[in-house]
């Protein structure tokens, strides 16, 4: 957090963790983490693999629920908490060119583009903010599969662990340290280490997955809907290609997963598929 935002960021508590469980199947499930610092501002932060269409109507939902939950009934308005909303996603979210995008709130005069509605010096000194946007809350977007990079700042250094699961020698960014001594594999037990190859397996598998699943579908959707238009063709191909992608994918976990010696009825629990149909996967 620190790194993302280029300012130091001291943690005081842990709000709430869900789904945060460290097993290898949490590469196929949201994480949610909620943590405050020493000036009570909250950071959600949320690892998504899976592909989802709506999840930025996901990343206002979480944060809207942020301010409501920790925002008591009765209190001023200017107790409202700051919120930053940290979104590493593995899969294309949108379109654009990058892989890091920052969104704020703004307005803006809608007569007269260059002008800008901003705080009095009252509400700056009173809010501790210099800037409306410093009031609502801020977004983050790590499209982490988009990442191709030369590794050149300490934000790049992150972004490529976050996406390979590995902390060369030369990596000096703040916190890479601490992480790296977490992950030395050699100094795991041999389920643990099992446990982080298959994580590791399940990073480079989610996003061949997308990739592979968006240029199918797009080829196949188009030959399909073609008579009702290229724009619904795309459509269709995505979501067909992105629903058969998941399939073989989870066939795929399971099938590793089997090869591991994991329990027929846990490979169930966490792909979805049916015991026999595990039982027929070589």
């Amino acid at each position: 957090m620190s790194v993302l935002l280029d300012r130091q960021i001291k943690i005081t508590q842990i709000l709430e963790s869900e789904g945060n469980q460290e097993e290898e199947d949490q590469k196929f499930n949201r994480v949610d983490l909620v943590v405050e610092n020493e000036k009570k501002e909250k950071f959600l932060v949320e690892v998504q693999n899976d592909h989802e269409l709506d999840f930025f109507q996901r990343m206002a939902f979480g944060a809207s629920k942020i301010i409501t939950d920790y925002m008591k009934i009765g209190e001023a308005y200017q107790t409202l908490p700051k919120v930053f909303s940290i979104n590493i996603v593995y899969f294309s979210l949108g379109q654009g060119k990058g892989y890091a995008y920052h969104g704020t709130t703004v307005f803006k005069n809608m007569f007269n583009a260059d002008d800008e509605l901003k705080l009095t010096s009252a509400q700056k000194s009173k809010f501790g903010v210099d800037e409306v946007a410093g009031i609502f809350p801020e977004y983050y977007i790590l499209r982490v599969n988009k990442f191709d990079d030369e590794v050149t700042t300490p934000l790049k250094q992150w972004i490529s662990f976050l996406k390979t699961g590995e902390i060369p020698d030369a990596f000096t960014a703040q916190g890479l340290k601490e992480a790296r001594e977490v992950l030395r594999v050699d100094s795991l037990s041999v389920e643990d280490r099992k446990i982080y190859k298959r994580y590791l397996e399940g990073l480079s598998l989610a996003m061949s997955l997308d990739d592979s699943s968006r240029y199918e579908g797009y080829y196949d959707g188009f030959g399909a809907g073609r008579a009702e238009g290229r724009a619904e063709g795309e459509k269709i191909g995505i979501e067909k290609g992105i629903e058969q992608g998941r399939a073989d994918a989870m066939r795929e976990i399971a099938r590793t997963m089997k090869q591991h010696g994991d329990d027929i009825n846990y490979i169930a629990a966490v792909t979805g598929l049916s015991p026999d149909e595990i039982k027929t996967l070589q």
